[in-house]
């Protein structure tokens, strides 16, 4: 019999983020379901497990599937400190390991590992670096006031977001970080109030991004300060949570996907997705799902023949598409994707749902954006500390 294609697929089901969690495994599933459990003739064979959220639990269930189950590669972990945990490790084994989630800036940047790549991932920083410059050119916002989770991943997409506004003439007013999983917003909406900025950019996560709505909304914000969210606090994993529905139409966001977005490849995805799962698919769904059609591009370019593993991470790195669920896609040499960045809007479905329309894209926006890549990498990674304002 011919031996199978063995694939590991992490995701943090019992986390914080469960939710999201499993929408990574649906948009997995819902690919392989309708291309089959084969490649070239090779039968797939697919392992899930529970990464937790825990960086020493996600570590050692990588280390299962490489040395227990002999996997061929490893798709998938969510928190960028499960990502980084594993990312060090098969650097030691060499295992082809694709993030779709974890979006910390240097895992294709300053600490970038060959075998560590991001078919159909993305860097915090990335869609929030045309965000910044698209609000300092586009909007009647001259200084930005931001609010943001105060970690990794929150000080990276402020900074990309600042960097650019900045370079563009805006100002900061003020930035505020509150504690990941904030329970009460209202002091920083006092703040806010008192502050009359001309804008502000706002990055929650989780529960906390949905009582943000919630709290923008009963503070009687809503359309007396303009407000612009990074990619996440309007991601359809949030969208859902939030009631009435109505608080969150208008919201203006960027993204690297958006799933109102109007092209057969998106829609096609959106209904199957719908259709199979009975939501809308998030980007946590919608980049497990292209990982997947993109990884196996790659395969099906070999033949199913994955013996060479450079020959495999070669022919990963070399797929592009003119269209995919997530837009045109190409990978740049530091393994990340250069990609369609769209500037979205939620508006309300004939169904009764919200979602993400997409108003302005930017075409083929690289992680570096405009910048130059040796000065780029020159800087800090985006940090409390260091949001780019006075560079370049």
């Amino acid at each position: 019999a011919t031996e199978s294609i063995k694939i590991g697929f992490l995701a943090p089901t019992s986390s914080v983020a469960a939710q999201s969690a499993q929408d990574m495994i649906d948009g997995f599933t819902l690919f392989w379901e309708q291309h089959g459990l084969e490649v070239s003739g090779r039968p797939v064979e697919i392992f899930y497990d529970d990464s937790t959220g825990d960086p020493d639990v996600a570590l050692s269930k990588a280390r299962l599937m490489v040395e227990q189950r002999h996997v061929d590669m490893l798709f998938g972990t969510l928190f960028a400190n499960e990502g980084l945990a594993v990312a060090e490790y098969v650097k030691e084994t060499g295992t082809p390991t694709f993030f779709q989630i974890p979006s910390a800036d240097d895992l294709t940047q300053r600490s970038r590992i060959p075998n560590v790549l991001r078919p159909a991932g993305w860097t915090s920083s990335g869609p929030h670096h045309p965000f910044g410059e698209w609000v300092a050119k586009n909007t009647d916002c001259k200084s930005v006031y931001t609010i943001g989770s105060d970690y990794a991943f929150g000080h990276e997409v402020v900074g990309g977001f600042v960097n650019t506004f900045t370079d563009n003439g805006g100002t900061v007013q003020a930035q505020v970080w509150n504690p990941i999983g904030e329970a009460d917003f209202s002091s920083y909406l006092a703040a806010i109030q008192d502050a009359q900025p001309d804008c502000v950019f706002v990055l929650e996560v989780g529960a906390a991004a949905v009582r943000f709505h919630q709290a923008w909304n009963d503070f009687g914000l809503a359309g007396q300060i303009p407000i612009y969210f990074g990619e996440v606090p309007a991601d359809q994993s949030i969208l859902r949570g939030i009631d009435p529905p109505e608080i969150a139409v208008g919201a203006i966001s960027v993204g690297h996907y958006a799933e109102g977005r109007d092209s057969p490849a998106t829609q096609d995805f959106v209904n199957a997705y719908d259709k199979r799962f009975g939501n809308l698919p998030s980007y946590y769904a919608a980049a497990s799902y292209t990982s997947a059609l993109w990884v196996t591009k790659a395969m099906e370019s070999l033949n199913g023949d994955l013996s060479n593993t450079q020959a495999f991470l070669d022919a990963v790195r070399n797929v592009t598409f003119d269209d995919s669920p997530m837009g045109p896609l190409k990978m740049d040499e530091y393994g990340n994707p250069i990609q369609d960045m769209y500037i979205r809007k939620v508006e309300k479905r004939d169904d009764g749902r919200i979602w993400n329309v997409v108003i302005e894209t930017i075409p083929n926006v690289s992680q570096f954006y405009h910048y130059d890549v040796d000065a780029f990498l020159k800087q800090p990674v985006y940090s409390r500390d260091y949001q780019g304002i006075d560079w370049p």
